[in-house]
């Protein structure tokens, strides 16, 4: 495959640089070969000692300008294409390298204690708090969030979302007992007199009825009587009747402790007990409620609650003055002002990162450096070499300039003290 077609933009930077690079250090070997040649001729023309410390030198250089080009060269391809024992090292050796890799990320970069630290150093919690408590960046945050809801509205099915409510509802209702709840909620009620605004409200309903359907109580108690009886006197038993439940009525909304009322609170105290120890009754309830709960229009009531949480949750996401935002907004502020100033929290909450980024790297520590190890080996053996020396070619190229270099400083150095002490 042709590895240029591959390279990307920066790929192809890096490549021309490279070329410069081995360009400059192939041109330097070339230099001190022709150096070590003239220096060479001009000794053997008797020149002088000098010939012989400058072709010492160029030799050296010579010799370790060949040697550092050999090892870098090894790196990536067998030199000169020869089958060269330990050569080619990447290609030959990319997935063992892969392997060592992902041990070392493992071992330096994953180990529990060195995660540990590193959060530690971090101290997360009070950056989090400095940037939490900046309006602008709460802001932020508050949008992030609306936009977050209602991206998640907007993913849920309504019919899904009915269905699922319907469900839960109408199974939590039929799972827990009402009686006793009504029971201890009803005699609660009655002990603390709470009962006694509605009874005032019925007691005072009921005498204005009967004041304002006078004719219908006496034509009720017309209709009831014997047909032997006289008209008249049906009428004035009626009227006899009607003014005695009138007054009945009046003194019961006027006397709060007329006999009718207190009968009627311990009516109602006695089904509040029935309603929690009476077998009886507390199944006659929960029948009663299970009836209630399976009508359709109940599960259409339960179904239609989320058009109107979802409707609400909408118009306070979109609004940016709404008081769901706006209290969002200043629970934020308040957060980042709590994790700045206090310690404990900050503290217990970088605790708490800790703990939970130890436990990814324990329990998942072989995923994440198989991510490395998968990676390398998938690639292609020339196309990593290829890559690899693109990355890091360029610096290997001053190993070769450096050798040249250092390579003759210690020709001539060798050759002076061998001259020196020979002679």
């Amino acid at each position: 495959m042709d590895q240029t077609t591959t390279l990307t933009a920066a790929d192809a930077a890096k490549q021309r640089a490279l070329r410069r690079m081995k360009a400059l250090a192939t041109s330097l070997l070339a230099v001190v070969a022709a150096g070590y040649a003239l220096t060479t001729w001009a000794e053997h023309r008797g020149a002088g000692a000098w010939a012989g410390y400058l072709s010492a030198a160029f030799e050296a250089g010579m010799v370790g300008a060949l040697a550092d080009w050999f090892a870098v060269t090894a790196l990536f391809r067998r030199p000169l294409g020869l089958p060269i024992p330990h050569t080619a090292i990447i290609p030959t050796r990319k997935d063992q390298l892969g392997q060592s890799l992902g041990d070392f990320v493992g071992e330096n970069f994953l180990a529990p204690e060195v995660v540990r630290d590193k959060l530690r150093s971090a101290a997360l919690a009070r950056r989090l708090g400095a940037w939490l408590s900046r309006p602008e960046n709460a802001d932020r945050v508050t949008a992030e969030l609306a936009a977050a809801v209602r991206a998640g509205l907007a993913v849920l099915r309504d019919s899904d979302v009915r269905a699922v409510m319907g469900e839960a509802i109408t199974r939590r209702a039929q799972e827990r007992e009402i009686a006793p709840v009504l029971g201890r909620l009803l005699a609660k009620t009655v002990a603390d007199n709470g009962h006694r605004r509605l009874v005032d409200l019925l007691c005072a309903h009921a005498h204005d009825w009967l004041l304002q359907h006078r004719e219908t109580v006496l034509a009720a108690i017309e209709g009831g009587a014997p047909g032997w009886t006289p008209r008249f006197v049906d009428r004035r038993i009626g009227e006899r009747v009607y003014r005695e439940l009138l007054r009945f009525a009046a003194e019961t909304r006027d006397s709060p402790g007329h006999p009718a009322r207190t009968a009627f609170d311990r009516l109602l105290a006695d089904f509040a007990e029935r309603l929690q120890h009476d077998a009886a009754t507390r199944e006659r309830v929960e029948k009663a409620k299970s009836e209630l709960v399976a009508r359709p229009e109940v599960q259409d009531l339960i179904s239609s609650a989320w058009s109107a949480v979802r409707g609400m949750l909408l118009a306070a996401a979109e609004d940016e003055r709404s008081a769901l935002r706006l209290r969002a907004r200043a629970s934020v502020l308040t957060l980042g002002a709590r994790l700045s100033s206090d310690s404990r929290l900050a503290a217990k909450l970088d605790g708490w990162v800790s703990d939970a980024a130890i436990h990814v790297v324990s329990g998942y520590r072989a995923e994440i450096t198989s991510l490395i190890t998968d990676t390398v080996a998938a690639w292609d053996a020339r196309t990593t070499s290829r890559k690899i020396e693109l990355h890091i070619g360029r610096d290997l190229q001053f190993i070769r300039l450096n050798g040249t270099v250092i390579g003759a400083l210690a020709g001539l150095l060798i050759h002076t003290l061998t001259t020196a002490f020979g002679a």
